[in-house]
């Protein structure tokens, strides 16, 4: 998984070790599960020596810890990526959730072993890392959060609509589509989905129904 920018104070060649591990970690666990999952095997994966695993995250614990915050941080910067762009461009705030609905479909679609990890850490509630894991996801959905209570305020959205819990819905339906859509549906396009997905959110969200 690709970082957006190196980490200051870190060199680009340990930055480029440990987007290996990242993805050889992302890769073996999505497979064969957490437990199942050795550091020896994670080394071997990412073409590393065992030492190399430890010299950058202190346990597989760790390491996955730092994956979750790493990946669900890129799909929370495209998604704010999403919103600017729009607004920059003059778009409205229905634009700017359509645009993010997107880049959420494109990040799943491009990182599909992280997406399917990230989404089933969310319903266990025993791992060492699930405060991280909810800091980071509430991340991710204060940024819908964010365009919708910019809606509201502008009177573009019903002030009767809950910010929360619509933010939290828009975010799960694009998670569960996806992985429906990779899963039982590969034949049909990103596109495709995005329109379906679209006309949701326009009839829907904003009230209206999307003119074509």
């Amino acid at each position: 998984m690709e970082s957006s920018s190196a980490t200051p104070g870190v060199s680009t060649r340990r930055e480029a070790t440990r987007q290996k591990l990242y993805e050889a970690a992302v890769t073996l666990i999505a497979e064969q599960g957490f437990s199942a999952t050795t550091v020896d095997e994670i080394a071997e994966r990412a073409g590393v020596a065992k030492g190399t695993v430890y010299y950058n995250f202190a346990s597989k614990s760790v390491l996955f810890e730092e994956l979750l915050r790493h990946g669900v941080g890129l799909l929370t910067a495209s998604l704010r990526e999403a919103a600017e762009r729009t607004a920059r461009d003059g778009g409205s705030k229905v634009d700017a959730l359509d645009a993010m609905v997107r880049a959420g479909l494109v990040f799943i679609d491009r990182y599909p072993a992280f997406t399917q990890l990230y989404v089933a850490e969310l319903w266990r509630t025993n791992r060492a890392w699930q405060s991280t894991l909810m800091v980071v996801r509430q991340e991710a959905v204060a940024v819908v959060e964010g365009v919708l209570r910019e809606g509201v305020e502008n009177g573009e959205f019903s002030d009767e609509i809950d910010v929360s819990l619509t933010a939290s819905a828009l975010v799960g339906m694009v998670l569960v589509a996806a992985l429906d859509w990779q899963s039982f549906q590969p034949e049909r396009s990103l596109d495709d989905v995005h329109a379906a997905l679209s006309r949701l959110l326009q009839g829907r969200v904003s009230g209206h129904r999307q003119e074509r």
